[in-house]
């Protein structure tokens, strides 16, 4: 008996080996994979700038701060190699101004001039945790400066913080124009052609500087996700009581707007006619917290998605009305901004947004040639404002448009809901037909609709009073 629970004992072990044996050769190929590289741990921006431009690298910075004040071209540092991750948690760059108005700097081959503290142009690439700002407060050389341009594919700007400053002349918005003359720019995130399918993920942008906070250029199925954008407010009553500075040398004029048609207009705030500075009125220090423009060099911006983003204090809020090919913009907040909240074009979707009317529209559809864009706005706490009574503007054709308010008292019933107008921003062209043309309007509020000549099979719902201006 005991011969045979030896002889089983036996058995069982040469069975269980060998299971385990071939068990463990007849594992999948998937298991023998390589475990992925661990990241190199780097301290100096040297091996930064080697690393760089390698493919298929995993960098980590050691944490602290870092001073760029030196710099070979233009675009100080520059990503051009593809398929690597770069981790800067905890790191902050201080970029010195004073490399935006350097004459000696090589130029770059894509023939464009503009000056950059970083630029990615590899694919593939993934940058995550930085914390950047500029020091020094020196203009640049131009208007084009910025701290990042993306122009690489599939590049995740993540976590990224952004402080810019050294604009000239700050504290006076765009009352002296967009560019030119003695205006530069100091602006924060470009994405540009050929940029396509670039991400912005929580990433932070503090504008105490002239220029746009996120702005895109002829890019391609941009995502935008997470991401802050804040500015700096002053009313012209401020700037009037200067004894000294800028504006107190240019006896309060402004430079006058080049829209003949539109002379006491300039960016969300009215001046006099011969461009004398008005009290009573308010601007932005710096320009759109997140912007497209039409296109670069002929190729069109298109394809954007902007998600659960905030905007604050800035011109125009959320701007995707000047690029043509239907942008998304979901969950979005927008609050006292001075030229307009959210500007919509050409088959723009605004889902479950929010905005308030303190200094300007809370969204505007300017475009008269604009059709079938699609609205969803909750109007925030509109009290206290100045210097602007318009709560919302529509022009164009075949909009949908549903306005609503969490509380009717945060509305001043001196607000107006207009169609068909020239009033505030946008419709600079003297000669375009204006109209509002089968609009689909669903007013949830108490505030009056004002049908301004030019509006054409309207379909209105709601109980607020409805006035039809004759011409």
């Amino acid at each position: 008996m005991k011969l045979k629970t030896k002889y089983g004992i036996e058995l069982f072990f040469c069975v269980l080996v060998t299971f385990l044996f071939f068990g463990i050769s007849c594992q999948s190929p998937k298991e023998d994979k390589a475990p992925e590289p661990s990241f190199i741990v780097i301290d100096n921006l040297s091996d930064l700038k080697l690393y760089a431009a390698k493919d298929s690298v995993k960098i980590r910075l050691k944490s602290g701060n870092y001073q760029i004040d030196e710099a070979e071209s233009i675009r100080f540092l520059r990503f051009t190699g593809s398929n690597s991750h770069y981790d800067f948690t905890g790191v902050r760059f201080m970029v010195d101004t004073k490399l935006f108005s350097r004459k000696d700097l090589k130029i770059s081959n894509d023939g464009n001039s503009m000056y950059c503290a970083i630029e990615i142009s590899g694919n593939h690439v993934v940058i995550e945790g930085l914390y950047i700002e500029t020091y020094g407060d020196k203009p640049g050389r131009q208007s084009k400066n910025k701290i990042f341009n993306i122009v690489g594919t599939d590049v995740t700007l993540k976590d990224v913080e952004v402080r810019t400053s050294g604009s000239n002349p700050y504290g006076y918005g765009s009352l002296f124009g967009l560019g030119g003359g003695d205006v530069r720019k100091m602006n924060g995130i470009r994405v540009g052609y050929p940029a396509k399918d670039v991400k912005l993920i929580g990433c932070k942008v503090h504008m105490r500087a002239m220029g746009h906070a996120i702005f895109l250029q002829g890019a391609e199925n941009t995502f935008i996700e997470d991401c802050h954008v804040d500015g700096l407010l002053r009313t012209t009553d401020a700037i009037l009581a200067e004894t000294s500075g800028y504006m107190f040398d240019k006896d309060f004029y402004a430079k006058k707007p080049k829209h003949a048609h539109k002379p006491g207009y300039v960016e969300g705030t009215i001046i006099g006619l011969d461009g004398k500075i008005l009290p009573g009125e308010i601007i932005s220090l710096s320009e759109d917290g997140i912007r497209m423009y039409p296109e670069y060099n002929g190729h069109p911006t298109k394809n954007t998605t902007i998600k659960d983003c905030t905007v604050f204090q800035m011109r125009r809020g959320i701007c995707t009305g000047l690029s043509t090919s239907g942008d998304k913009v979901i969950n979005c907040m927008v609050r006292e901004c001075v030229a307009t909240g959210f500007n919509v074009g050409n088959n723009d979707s605004i889902v479950n947004c929010r905005a308030d009317a303190k200094f300007a529209e809370a969204f505007g559809v300017p475009y008269t040639k604009a059709k079938n864009a699609y609205v969803e706005i909750e109007i925030l706490d509109s009290r206290d404002g100045m210097a602007n009574n318009l709560l919302a503007k529509i022009n164009g054709s075949g909009h949908e448009v549903k306005i609503k308010t969490a509380n009717p008292e945060y509305i001043p019933e001196t607000m107006v809901i207009k169609l068909a107008t020239w009033e505030s921003y946008g419709n600079f062209h003297k000669n375009a037909s204006m109209h509002a043309t089968n609009i689909k309007l669903d007013n949830q509020t108490q505030t009056k609709v004002l049908l301004l000549p030019g509006t054409v099979n309207e379909d209105l719902v709601g109980t607020a009073e409805v006035v039809k201006v004759e011409q």
